[in-house]
């Protein structure tokens, strides 16, 4: 390093300052800001130090060159650094400089402050940086693509340990990014009192070199893709003010030397992979103001050190597995603005504490097990905007001092046991956009208070206990957009025709209760309906014809006391239904106990076939004598005990008749069955008889069979049951009614039913179950043939993932080794020259089919564009289904989210691509804050 500098130096002998600075001017494009940068004819002696941004010592020679903010541009590739020995500061933030960090930045070796942050630098941190020991100020952050992403896409500003939307962006422009791995060099840095890395593509582990900067007191290397522990060496540098590591990959335990930090103000670990417990004397000093864990894996109690630490203004603990009590480990915090302890599991009683403090904006510690009342002192909080305590162990009523919390704009009581009615000063929560009281036992009437919420967007009031009529009035609120879930109640009388003034409704449910009379034509006039559901009710008479009703299903309509219409499933209107006379009547009541009794042997023969596949597979752990196979069938244990299933499945299908065929794949065939007592079942049947079972075709049964019984998700298909009897092995799965994904999107009427919002909440829900395989299972379980076959729907085009055949289970930290397998043109690149299968795998085939389902037909050009150029940007408007009209202003912010994080998954390298999880975070986190 020494002889290359003084080669340079030998190189550039004679050339002034003024000369290298005209030299770099000559190489920028032309911009004002470095006019006043021009020889001056008459003077004697050439200097810069009139010129803007330079400022020069007594004896002339330049000590400052400051041109932040200017929107400079182009490269530092050809500034002489060598000619500048007395530089002090060079500070070049928030411009828009490109390119890579000059490799012999390590020539100002008398620097003290640099600062490149906010530009678009990429490439590594030069190792001669080494050399700047006397820098007490580095900054070298947010060199990313900035504003490729909406900024209000962020909840909580750069700060937020869930802004995962940074992570897609690295991972989006990789190629453009500040990263590689830190250098250990850097420790040599001792003065150094802040270092902020933040904001770029930095891999591998935190240098524990940086123990050695004992000054440091600003720490910042949040939104990288770091891996690896907290060297410890940091727990013991103990003028640190502010440290944040949040969305990275970091694991391990924290040092709990961190609760020695007497200085610490902000921490922040969220979006990691930590495990262990939290420093538990993280506020020992009473100076800690942020404070975030959130989405992690920490165990453990809350920090004891949290209760008596008055000075905190903002905490995030949530998605953990944090234990503690809410009445014991939490005080009175006036500073406090946010906090949120939301899916731990906290018990205790719900406090008044809450109450004391003031300047609360937002408290969710929904999905834990709090108990108790809600004390009414939580709607004194003038302040509070969003309250979420749902899922947990609340009892009681709702107090009547809920009016009070005036700024309140989200409500969430879901999933308690309040009881007792609601109470009418609900009504004077005048800013409320989202009510949900769902999943309780709250009785009486709905008041009609409810209609003074003229603000809300969203009304859950479904599965509890609530009787007499639909308010009317209910139709006042033009601002209803989300849903109106009034359904599993007592709710009786007629649906009133004033809800067809709720002109902006996107999903409205009122089944499962005792309305009646007829379905008000006003409905089929709510043209930005695509979800109602009257099912379980009383009402009769004809349908409304166009609208909704042009698209619903029986299903939506089913069991009611007499419907008809022009809707599949339902009688036509213009054929009477004749009584039937005594010996028919008699006959209906023999065949209901009949139905009943097979439905009931149905289920208990199929929980018994569930329970003897667990059975068998225990038995299938003792050792096998060789060539098992070629003698036996392995699956003749179980259908015992299920003789009613096989019977009933092939008396449905006819044996198997091909006019019950729905479907075909490489292992077998999908039939419709229709059983006696209504059921509709969808039955999978294996291509194999009883002398050819070949391995192949025995291995995707047993590994559908083991990922669906040990898989619980609303967006994966449900399995009923599996038999094996003589020629005929078969699975039986939950029917879906509007087929598979692929089919809907070739048929220009299929295309059109799938509008933006429905697009939207498929990719959603194939990101939702994704993650729970990945990430949620016992096991991470990986599908590895993700695309738009294998992506059923259902009557109300809810997405569900199917066909598990080649699904494997990964053992931690090993990939799977195995054939090819999956669907040409979705299949991740690296399978054409490796046999190693990853979870990154499938976030290939969801990025290809996240683009096949944003332009209507699978993206085989853009993926291939993708694959072949680094810059990676594509116009997405130009590229959207034309067949549907653009989406609104709302939902384009949503489709230009997924359209990005689509891309991001189709990296060439693996780990470029981003996590299920994270997706998923982003995708629910959008929603949260449309």
């Amino acid at each position: 390093m020494v002889v290359l500098l003084l080669a340079m130096c030998e190189a550039t002998s004679g050339l002034t300052q003024a000369d290298a600075l005209l030299r770099w001017k000559q190489t920028l494009p032309d911009q004002p800001i470095l006019e006043s940068w021009v020889i001056n004819s008459t003077a004697t002696t050439q200097t810069p130090c009139s010129w803007r941004g330079i400022t020069c010592d007594s004896q002339g020679s330049v000590t400052v060159i400051n041109l932040a903010y200017t929107g400079l541009a182009g490269t530092l590739q050809n500034l002489n650094l060598s000619v500048f020995p007395n530089l002090l500061r060079l500070d070049l933030k928030v411009n828009n400089l490109t390119g890579t960090i000059p490799q012999d930045i390590g020539v100002l070796s008398n620097l003290q402050f640099l600062d490149l942050s906010t530009n678009y630098f990429n490439g590594t941190l030069p190792l001669s940086i080494a050399n700047l020991t006397q820098v007490f100020e580095l900054d070298v952050s947010r060199n990313d693509v900035s504003g490729v992403l909406d900024p209000s896409l962020f909840p909580d500003g750069s700060n937020s340990p869930k802004s995962g939307l940074i992570g897609i962006r690295n991972l989006l422009f990789q190629d453009t990014l500040l990263g590689g791995r830190i250098p250990n060099e850097i420790g040599n840095i001792r003065n150094l009192t802040l270092i902020a890395l933040d904001g770029n593509s930095f891999n591998g582990p935190i240098p524990p070199s940086l123990g050695n900067c004992t000054h440091l007191s600003i720490l910042r290397m949040s939104q990288n893709q770091l891996s690896g522990p907290i060297p410890l060496s940091i727990g013991k540098l103990t003028n640190l003010t502010d440290v944040r590591f949040f969305s990275n990959n970091l694991n391990g335990t924290v040092p709990q030397e961190f609760g020695n930090l007497s200085s610490l103000i902000v921490l922040h670990l969220a979006e990691n992979n930590f495990v262990g417990e939290l420093p538990p004397e993280v506020c020992k000093s009473g100076k800690l103001v942020n404070f975030s864990a959130a989405f992690n894996s920490f165990t453990g109690p809350i920090p004891r050190s949290l209760r008596n630490c008055p000075s905190l203004y903002r905490v995030r603990l949530e998605y953990n597995r944090l234990t503690g009590f809410a009445d014991q480990d939490f005080g009175v915090y006036p500073n406090l603005t946010y906090m949120d302890f939301s899916h731990n599991r906290v018990e205790g009683d719900l406090t008044a504490n809450w109450g004391a403090c003031k300047s609360l904006q937002f408290l969710n510690m929904a999905g834990n097990r709090v108990s108790g009342y809600i004390p009414g002192e939580i709607f004194q909080l003038d302040q509070l905007q969003e309250l979420d305590l749902s899922s947990n162990q609340l009892l009681a009523q709702i107090p009547p001092q809920i009016g009070n919390s005036s700024n309140l704009y989200n409500l969430n009581l879901s999933h308690n046991n309040l009881s007792g009615v609601l109470p009418a000063e609900i009504g004077k929560l005048s800013s409320l956009r989202s009510l949900d009281l769902s999943m309780n036992v709250l009785l009486g009437s709905i008041p009609e208070q409810i209609v003074d919420l003229s603000f809300l967007q969203n009304l859950n009031l479904s599965n509890n206990k609530f009787n007499g009529t639909i308010p009317y009035q209910i139709g006042n609120l033009a601002d209803l957009q989300y849903f109106l879930d009034l359904s599993y109640n007592s709710l009786s009388g007629d649906i009133p025709s004033d809800l067809g003034r709720l002109s902006n409704l996107i999903s409205l449910n009122i089944s499962h209760n005792n309305i009646s009379g007829s379905i008000p034509h006003s409905l089929s006039e709510v043209l930005s309906l695509s979800e109602i559901n009257l099912s379980n009710n009383n009402l009769e008479g004809q349908v409304p014809e166009g609208g909704i009703f042009n698209s619903s299903y029986s299903l939506d309509l089913s069991n009611n006391k007499d419907l008809c219409g022009h809707i599949r499933g339902l009688r036509p209107c213009n054929v009477s239904v004749s009584k039937p006379d005594g010996a028919s009547s008699k006959r209906n009541k023999v065949v209901i106990p009949i139905a009943a009794s097979l439905g009931g042997a149905l289920l208990i023969s199929l929980v018994l076939v569930g329970i003897f596949f667990f059975s068998y597979k225990r038995k299938s752990r003792a050792p096998r004598k060789r060539n098992s196979f070629s003698r036996l069938n392995p699956f003749s244990i179980w259908y015992f005990n299920g003789r009613v299933v096989y019977r009933d499945i092939i008396e449905a299908t006819e044996n198997f008749d091909s006019q019950y065929c729905i479907g075909e794949g490489a292992l077998g065939k999908v039939y419709k069955a229709e059983m006696s007592g209504g059921e509709v079942f969808a039955v999978k049947k294996l291509k194999c008889d009883s002398d050819n079972l070949d391995f192949e075709r025995i291995k995707s049964f047993e590994n559908e069979v083991k990922a669906m019984t040990e898989t619980r998700h609303r967006n994966i298909v449900k399995l009923y049951g599996f038999c094996s009897q003589g020629v005929h092995t078969f699975l039986i799965y939950e029917y879906m009614d509007s087929g598979n994904l692929s089919d809907m999107l070739r048929d220009d009427k299929g295309a059109m039913r799938l509008n933006w919002h429905k697009r939207v909440e498929i990719i959603r829900s194939v990101a939702s179950a994704l993650s729970y395989m990945h990430h949620d299972c016992t096991s991470p379980l990986i599908h590895r043939d993700i695309s738009s076959k294998n992506v059923l729907l259902s009557l109300n085009l809810s997405a569900h993932v199917s066909d598990f055949g080649t699904a494997r289970f990964l053992k931690p930290n090993s990939p799977i080794w195995t054939s090819f397998a999956g669907t040409y043109g979705y299949a991740a690149p690296e399978l054409a020259y490796t046999m190693a299968v990853s979870e990154k795998c499938d976030v290939f085939s969801f990025g290809v089919l996240a683009l096949e389902i944003l332009t209507g037909k699978h993206p085989g050009d853009i993926v291939s564009y993708m694959q072949s150029c680094s810059e990676q940007k594509v116009n997405m408007k130009e590229i959207l289904d034309p067949r549907l009209l653009p989406p609104s202003n709302k939902l384009l912010k949503q489709v230009d989210l997924m359209a990005n994080i689509a891309l991001s998954c189709l990296k060439t390298n693996p780990q470029s691509r981003p996590t299920m999880r994270s997706i998923d975070q982003l995708l629910e986190m959008e929603t949260a804050n449309i």
